[in-house]
C-alpha cells in the first residue's frame, strides 16, 4: 500500500476528535464520529508546495492517517485492525474564513477542505512499525516554531470505532486514507512559511517527518466574503 496516495479513491477526515481542539474553535463535541470527504487530488508529497488560494485564510491541522488495506463494509470494531495496512502523517489544510461562512449557512465543506495541495502527506508507514497507534506524538512547526504538539492518546473516538462508524455508512476501499483528527494548536499559514511536521513513537523516535513551502496560488478560485 505504499502507493496509497496515487491509487486510493477517497480521503475520509474525522472532525472534532480531540477535546482541546474542539474547545479552541468553540465547537460542540459530537455524540458519534463526525467526518467529511476530501479529494485525493488534494495530496501533496513532502518537499512540495502548499498553495494559498486568493482571499483564503488557511489553517494547518496535523493528523495521524490510517491507510486501509482491503475493502470492507459494516466492519466491527473487533475486526477493524485487519483492515489497516499502515499509517501516514497528514496535514488537513482548511480554508478557515470560508469555513466560518459555510458553517453559518449550513452548507457543505467540500470547497473549504478540497483545494489542490490541501492534504500534505508523508510516505507510507507499515503497520508493523507502529505498535500502538494510540500512543504516538504529533507535532507541527512553522518556520521552526512549534505550533502543534499532541498525542494520539487524546483521541475521543479511537481508530476501531472510527472504522466501524465510517464503514457503516460507506464502503472503505483499499488505499483509502482515514484522517483521525487534529490536536489543539491549529493556526494560520502564510506565503513564505516553511512547514515541518512529524509523527513519533512515545520515546521520540521519528516514524515520519515532512516539510513543505507555502506559496500563493496563481490563478484559480478567489474568495470574497
Amino acid at each position: 500500500m505504499s502507493s496509497f496516495s496515487r491509487t486510493g479513491r477517497k480521503i475520509v477526515a474525522i472532525g472534532r476528535n480531540y477535546a482541546q481542539h474542539i474547545k479552541e474553535l468553540n465547537n460542540t463535541a459530537p455524540k458519534e464520529p463526525f467526518f467529511f470527504l476530501k479529494p485525493t487530488t488534494s495530496y501533496v508529497q513532502s518537499g512540495g508546495k502548499v498553495e494559498i488560494p486568493k482571499g483564503v485564510l488557511v489553517h494547518h491541522e496535523v493528523e495521524l492517517g490510517v491507510v486501509i488495506g482491503k475493502a470492507g463494509r459494516d466492519i466491527a470494531q473487533s475486526d477493524a485492525e485487519s483492515y489497516i495496512s499502515g499509517y501516514a502523517l497528514g496535514i488537513d489544510m482548511t480554508a478557515r474564513n470560508m469555513q466560518e461562512v459555510v458553517k453559518k449557512a449550513g452548507l457543505p465543506w467540500s470547497t473549504v477542505k478540497g483545494f489542490d495541495t490541501f492534504t500534505p502527506i508523508s510516505e507510507f508507514i507499515p503497520k508493523s512499525s507502529v505498535k500502538d497507534p494510540h500512543n504516538l506524538k504529533l507535532w507541527l512547526k512553522i518556520n521552526g516554531a512549534t505550533k502543534q504538539d499532541g498525542t494520539t492518546s487524546d483521541m475521543i473516538f479511537r481508530i476501531p470505532r472510527l472504522i466501524e462508524h465510517v464503514s457503516s455508512i460507506m464502503t472503505l476501499e483499499e488505499g483509502d486514507l482515514l484522517l483521525t483528527g487534529t490536536p489543539a494548536g491549529v493556526g494560520p499559514i502564510a506565503a513564505g512559511d516553511k512547514i515541518t511536521a512529524g509523527l513519533a513513537v512515545a520515546d521520540g523516535s521519528q516514524l515520519a517527518e515532512v516539510e513543505f513551502d507555502v506559496v500563493d496560488r496563481t490563478g484559480g478560485y478567489s474568495f470574497t466574503a
